[in-house]
């Protein structure tokens, strides 16, 4: 299991006035190479066809760059091979790990229960729907259904050149204005609940900024026994600028309608985001559908679903060291999906870096052993403990 290095935050806002954010701490999170892979293998508009040779590409381009290891090993980076790379490619591998380690990283850290949360994906809001949210302008990656209310995340992926990964002191500018744009953004929609990462990647390795609103429901049940540096009490502040009432007016007039319907608490956004990811819900199912059917090779059985895909190698740079099994299943397999990511945080040289999410399955493996047996696949899944 791999991990990253990561700082977290904690920020006040008083539009008009200024941002004050406290460092909570740092500390090493896991993250597998599986769930990163796994969370990219669809970052698209699946109401679009979804060509598997791109997709195999894009996974291939990404394990070209981004490496781990068995033992609790740090994510790591091939910044020689990165800076010789065109810009437009910097940006893709730069954009996929912070989608990633973002929501990777957010499970673990905010300990969210499988049972009472769900994931979509903003870029494939449904078009009757998008103008509850923005269709312009700032629009966060991935929107969170937790218990205590919707959650909208937001990933950024940086290439950083200096030795230290950590900006020293205080934030960046370039955070400073993602997080005032933010903030304009949740006032634009209700006071909506977000949170913000910055993922660093450099010759030092894999490091996440994580800034989170206070009173937000992402704090809630938010985890600090890996901090292993307490942070600095001195507040990094900065002035925003008063909120522009005036963009209500200006989003779609579904949204303005909404949002007069509604009142400024927009106290039904809970609903309307829920009817969101619902609708969704079964855009990926019919998505999962597509990609089954296409699918030659069935590789075995989970829990009697049966499951088709294939291994893609991580050789775009040359000799692999990395190969996944990206995989499809016949339907949906419910797996405790607490009990997956203890298992990883975990993990032994002799486990297995696999990742089950919804229809999806990932499994990353070195290229310099054998690979595993269906049978040993299927077991260590399904494992409750």
């Amino acid at each position: 299991m791999s991990t990253v290095r990561a700082r977290v935050w904690r920020f006040t806002i008083e539009m008009g006035k200024a941002v004050r954010a406290v460092e909570i701490g740092q500390g090493s999170l896991p993250v597998s190479l599986a769930a990163m892979v796994n969370i990219n293998a669809l970052a698209c508009d699946l109401r679009k066809t979804v060509d598997p040779r791109v997709r195999d590409h894009e996974i291939s381009l990404l394990l070209s760059y981004i490496t781990g290891g068995q033992g609790n090993r740090p994510l790591a980076v091939e910044s020689s091979a990165l800076d010789s790379s065109a810009g437009h490619i910097q940006r893709f591998v730069s954009e996929c790990t912070g989608l990633g380690v973002m929501t990777a990283a957010s499970q673990v850290l905010f300990d969210w229960n499988p049972g009472a949360s769900g994931l979509s994906s903003f870029d494939v809001l449904p078009g009757k729907l998008s103008g509850v949210y923005a269709k312009t302008g700032v629009r966060p990656d991935l929107l969170y259904d937790l218990a205590a209310g919707p959650v909208a995340g937001e990933a950024r992926g940086r290439r950083r050149r200096a030795k230290q990964m950590f900006p020293a002191g205080k934030g960046t500018p370039e955070q400073k204005k993602r997080l005032e744009k933010l903030a304009q953004w949740s006032v634009d929609h209700g006071d909506h609940a977000y949170f913000m990462s910055w993922v660093w990647l450099g010759a030092g390795g894999v490091c996440v900024d994580i800034f989170l609103p206070d009173g937000s429901a992402a704090l809630t049940g938010l985890r600090t026994g890996w901090i292993d540096v307490p942070g600095d009490a001195k507040p990094w502040q900065f002035r925003v600028p008063r909120p522009d009432l005036g963009r209500v007016g200006s989003m779609a007039p579904e949204a303005d309608q909404m949002y007069r319907l509604l009142g400024p608490q927009f106290s039904d956004q809970r609903a309307v985001s829920r009817e969101v990811i619902s609708h969704m819900g079964s855009v990926a199912e019919e998505a999962m559908d597509r990609a089954f059917s296409r699918e030659e090779y069935t590789l075995g059985s989970l829990a009697d679903v049966p499951v088709r895909g294939r291994w893609i190698r991580g050789d775009i740079l040359g000799e692999a060291r990395y190969e996944v099994l990206l995989g499809v299943l016949g339907e949906r397999v419910e797996v405790n999906r607490r009990a997956q990511r203890e298992r990883l945080a975990v993990q032994t040289g002799d486990r297995l870096d696999a990742f089950l999410d919804g229809r999806r399955l990932t499994v990353v493996r070195p290229v310099d052993g054998p690979r595993p047996s269906w049978d040993r696949i299927n077991a260590e899944l399904l494992e409750e403990t």
